[in-house]
């Protein structure tokens, strides 16, 4: 049965209603053990005075449920706390809070994206965890809780923790014959060769890849292989020519027909996920991050790999990759209520009771315990990103800092250049060095 948003309403409303009963329930009972007892004041934290923390996320109908189960487990173990939530979609979320933020009326808990971390962070719009003794952060690597960390300060503490990665269609693989390769030593010109294969021996319309010039994500590889980085704290930290050398093999692979024309390339940009080359079984591989995994088994309907990204030297302690986290949890500057709200955090990601309602909704959890408490209730696929994450965790290298402000649009800029080279309008140099000088100074405008 499909949930509406006005039937998880209802239903939010007649939990809240049986957990305040149950609530007033508790409260009439303590009195007459307080009669009972002595007088010494005992409570705890959060046993106090009533207070109402307005809590917003964007999502699916599906982490709105997660989301909400979640959310009443934490009130029935703090009845004096009241979580307010506010939910909605990607596409009118940020310009929602940034007018809440401007008319200083934020969300208490804000559910954060890395793109817009350092511009929150920077406005002092973000309340500086790290001074939170309510929330226990031991339980996180240093590489995991650095990605939301800001001059000092943590300002976005992951609620999950991703890779890019290749996924591999196993069926399309085997009805070519090929075998998946080994991803701790093959190079890129490996991967061109496999992906050629495949296209030689499967049906027309089926193709070895998607292509990999695509995206500014794919880029940060492939410029990490080279010692770059996309951003630097203010600019662009990237060379034209790195640029340029990343969209030659995908030229090439066209041309030999390893990943498909530049007209589906072009269209899967703004595609629905379940509607790309990927999940409709046309391509042998495809790349995403790990977490999507279930949901593009789900669309294909067939059995994913998750494989390590290709690279430059043949060994995947130089591929280049890094943990991302999926999203952040952060607290607004101005909340009347910083104890209460870090205890909420703390409750999200170091419950196992929290845990095993959202699972790995928001990604693989950053906290190794709770990884373990709930890997049995996982979906098979959501078990393999939680192996993938674990299986790299010797190779991968520190995570870029958070992108710098005015960073929100560059995805938009990459396959606007990527567009043009790809149907060979611009040549990879001069397409490169558009990008680098526009990215260069949108930054240089927001800053």
């Amino acid at each position: 049965m499909e949930h509406t948003t006005s039937s998880w309403l209802a239903a939010r409303a007649g939990r809240r209603r049986f957990l305040l009963t149950a609530a007033a329930g508790l409260a009439g009972t303590a009195v007459l053990l307080a009669a009972c007892g002595g007088s010494d004041d005992t409570s705890s934290p959060g046993e106090g005075e009533d207070v109402t923390l307005r809590f917003t996320w964007w999502g699916s109908d599906v982490r709105h449920q997660a989301t909400q189960e979640m959310i009443d487990a934490f009130e029935a173990e703090h009845p004096n706390i009241t979580i307010e939530p506010e939910f909605g979609e990607w596409s009118t979320y940020w310009d929602k809070l940034a007018t809440q933020v401007a008319a200083n009326d934020a969300p208490d808990i804000i559910q954060m994206d890395e793109l817009y971390l350092r511009e929150y962070a920077g406005r002092n719009a973000l309340l500086d965890l790290s001074a939170e003794e309510a929330l226990d952060t031991s339980a996180y690597d240093e590489a995991t809780l650095a990605t939301g960390e800001f001059d000092g300060g943590l300002y976005g503490l992951s609620a999950g923790v991703n890779s890019l990665s290749i996924f591999a269609n196993q069926s399309i693989f085997d009805e070519a014959g090929v075998e998946l390769p080994d991803d701790e030593t093959w190079t890129w010109e490996e991967y061109a060769e496999l992906a050629a294969e495949i296209t030689d021996n499967t049906p027309d319309g089926v193709y070895g890849s998607a292509a990999f010039g695509q995206n500014e994500s794919l880029f940060t590889i492939w410029a990490r292989q080279h010692g770059e980085s996309l951003y630097s704290e203010n600019d662009i930290a990237f060379s034209p020519e790195t640029l340029a050398s990343f969209f030659e093999p995908t030229l090439a692979m066209q041309e030999t027909g390893a990943v498909p024309p530049a007209s589906s390339t072009v269209e899967d940009f703004t595609i629905a996920l379940d509607q790309n080359l990927l999940a409709t079984n046309k391509v042998a591989m495809g790349f995403a991050w790990s977490n999507q995994l279930h949901a593009y088994t789900e669309a294909s309907g067939e059995e994913m790999v998750l494989l390590r990204m290709p690279s430059q030297t043949g060994s995947s302690t130089e591929n280049g990759a890094f943990y991302k986290s999926s999203m952040f949890w952060s607290v607004s500057s101005r909340t009347e209520h910083p104890e209460e709200a870090a205890m909420f955090l703390d409750f999200i990601v170091n419950s196992q009771e929290a845990g095993e309602i959202l699972l790995a909704e928001r990604a693989v959890p950053p906290n190794g315990a709770i990884r373990e408490a709930i890997t049995d209730q996982l979906s098979e696929a959501d078990a393999q990103a939680v192996a993938y994450i674990e299986d790299i965790a010797d190779e991968i290298g520190d995570a870029p800092a958070p992108p710098p402000v005015g960073a929100a649009d560059t995805q938009q800029v990459f396959q606007r250049y990527a567009s043009e080279i790809l149907f060979e309008r611009m040549s990879p140099q001069d397409g490169a060095e558009g990008f680098a000088d526009e990215l260069s100074s949108n930054l240089a405008s927001a800053g």
